[in-house]
């Protein structure tokens, strides 16, 4: 696996960019065993310990989302540029790239803590924050460009002394990760700083609420894609590594890197299907798009399988079905503990895929659309292969960067396994909720979870503790981290 070099500037910022969303993502789970405990009516109020419902799902989704994600993408793709590059950081946009990332986080994480920008992750008019609040996102989102600006005076200097050299599969993923990403965010920039801040500072009366959900859509999905392409790289660069083989092919993995940057920037308008201001034609083209997105994934399983396949039949499998070379595998070994943490994520994100399918159907999706059956998707997903890749990536990182090894390597296998049970009984809860018509960012614990309220729904009770009890054992899982 990588044997990392930096200098001590290096190794500092990273340290900065890994551990302080890491710090805050304590604040983002606690919020989401509280969100599951008032979904049951477990807490049947509006607030607990001085932090309101609203506020609490604001906090959850930011920072588990938004903030913790584009840390991550940012600090793993230094590394993936200067290491397979071997050209040093682009230290003064990596800073810059920094600050403007830290000093916004903070700016939102006072707007929400303070309850000044209660308006969820998606920050949908006419709910109003904070201005300091567009402001924050805005800095964390331009940042990371910052960064980005950077790798591409890496890449030229590398390609100018290595013309004839095939680049990197991680330098292409890296590359095609925040082309897309800084493409897809322009949308939500343009919004954040001229729609919603004047409207927040009083300077604009009204604002344009269509347009304010298609830019933030525009961007809003493909922050989807932007999560989940570093753990790509991962299944594709370290993953045949972990379990004892190589990649099967870099070809297929750079087709489905740019098959993805492609695609999944217009695919947002499927969030919008029942939106009058958006037209038939656009929501059918829409459709086709996000069915397309599944190609790249189909192709990213082929790959995968056939690579783990490989470790396993050079580590002498030779079993009679086609299935005996999955207990071959590394699951449980404690110097390889990475691979727990990118198999458990891959295991979820099956799930989270095929269930994505049925959404981009226009039909399905208007009895989908606002029900749990919506977030139990995108827990499968940004909760599982990306969330495990993560945590599992920013421990190994940390350790080459220390120079120590982490302590209970036993337990750190444990974790990602542990998670992933936890994560299909939550999921569960949620899927077979949403089908029962369970709504979804609802304070369900003073309405249709309270015995007194008219709207009672006595048949949702065992779906809802369903997700208590994933919950508690994620809540656990993220403790043993």
């Amino acid at each position: 696996m990588l044997k990392i070099h930096l200098q001590k500037s290096e190794k500092r910022l990273l340290y900065i960019l890994l551990i302080l969303p890491l710090v805050l993502l304590t604040l983002g789970i606690y919020h989401g065993l509280m969100q599951t405990l008032y979904r049951s009516g477990m807490i049947s109020q509006t607030s607990f310990a001085a932090l309101e419902y609203y506020q609490g799902l604001t906090l959850h989704g930011v920072i588990n989302a938004l903030v913790l994600t584009t840390f991550f993408a940012v600090a793993f793709g230094h590394v993936c540029m200067s290491y397979y590059t071997k050209i040093k950081m682009h230290m003064p946009t990596a800073w810059i790239s920094a600050i403007m990332m830290v000093t916004g986080t903070l700016l939102a994480a006072y707007c929400m803590l303070t309850g000044q920008a209660s308006v969820l992750f998606t920050f949908y008019a006419p709910m109003k924050a904070h201005p300091l609040h567009y402001i924050g996102n805005a800095l964390l989102i331009t940042g990371s460009w910052v960064a980005f600006f950077g790798w591409i005076t890496m890449y030229l200097k590398w390609r100018k002394e290595h013309k004839d050299e095939r680049t990197p599969l991680a330098v292409t993923a890296t590359l095609a990760n925040f082309t897309m990403w800084f493409v897809s965010s322009m949308a939500v920039i343009y919004s954040l700083l001229f729609l919603l801040l004047p409207w927040s500072m009083g300077i604009t009366q009204t604002v344009n609420i269509p347009l304010t959900r298609t830019l933030f859509w525009f961007f809003g999905h493909a922050l989807v894609y932007f999560w989940l392409l570093p753990v790509y790289l991962m299944y594709y660069v370290m993953l045949p590594t972990l379990a004892g083989g190589k990649a099967y092919s870099d070809n297929a993995g750079k087709l489905a890197f740019f098959l993805l940057m492609i695609f999944s920037i217009p695919v947002g308008g499927h969030h919008q299907f029942g939106e009058p201001s958006i037209t038939g034609g656009v929501k059918f083209f829409q459709s086709v798009l996000t069915f397309g997105v599944a190609i790249p994934s189909l192709i990213t399983a082929f790959t995968i399988a056939a690579a783990l396949e490989y470790a396993a039949w050079k580590k002498g499998n030779r079993g009679r079905n086609y299935l005996s070379w999955l207990w071959k595998l590394p699951y449980f070994e404690k110097e390889r503990y990475l691979f727990a943490y990118l198999i458990a994520g891959l295991a979820l994100f099956i799930f989270g895929g095929l269930t994505g399918i049925p959404l981009a159907s226009t039909t399905l999706n208007s009895l989908f659309h606002n029900t749990a059956f919506i977030p139990r998707h995108f827990h499968m997903t940004v909760a599982g292969p990306v969330f495990i890749g993560i945590i599992g990536m920013s421990l190994y990182l940390l350790e080459r960067l220390s120079g120590k090894e982490i302590r209970l390597k036993r337990i750190a296998v444990v974790v990602p396994y542990l998670w992933a049970i936890g994560m299909f009984i939550f999921s569960t809860g949620l899927m077979v909720g949403g089908l029962r018509g369970e709504p979804r960012r609802t304070n369900m614990g003073i309405s249709y979870m309270d015995p007194d309220s008219p709207l009672y729904r006595p048949d949702w009770v065992w779906t809802t503790g369903t997700t208590v009890i994933g919950g508690v054992i994620l809540f656990a899982a993220a403790g043993l981290c």
